[in-house]
């Protein structure tokens, strides 16, 4: 199991999609999901065909959060100058977590020493 961390916060349980076929699914097919799910190298995504919206979390190569939204089923959002990874969740997530743009997150794997929730 892998962590999606702001700091020292546990944000929520995260996928990685380390495939070009797993991040071109995405979230396709499922009715909902619980935590988290990273597509990197990834610069846009769309929600052609998703049965719920979702919040949308573009980064930097490093993890730097540069815009955060909502996308509705049926939208495209457009490829951004700097994306380099974008954290896909449902709708409300960003909220949640209280996210915003400039903020660091960084992932916790497999083996790493469980954070603290």
């Amino acid at each position: 199991m892998a962590w999606l961390l702001r700091g020292d916060d546990v944000l929520a349980t995260l996928e990685v999609a380390g495939t070009r076929s797993q991040r071109r699914r995405g979230l396709l097919g499922r009715d909902r999901f619980d935590g988290a799910l990273l597509l990197r190298p990834c610069r846009s995504v769309h929600t052609f065909g998703m049965r719920f919206p979702i919040d949308v979390v573009l980064c930097d190569a490093d993890l730097v959060v540069l815009r955060a939204c909502t996308l509705p089923a049926g939208r495209l959002l457009r490829p951004r100058r700097g994306v380099r990874a974008v954290v896909e969740a449902e709708a409300g997530s960003v909220a949640r977590w209280h996210l915003l743009p400039g903020e660091q997150l960084s992932v916790a794997a497999d083996g790493s020493p469980a954070p603290r929730a």
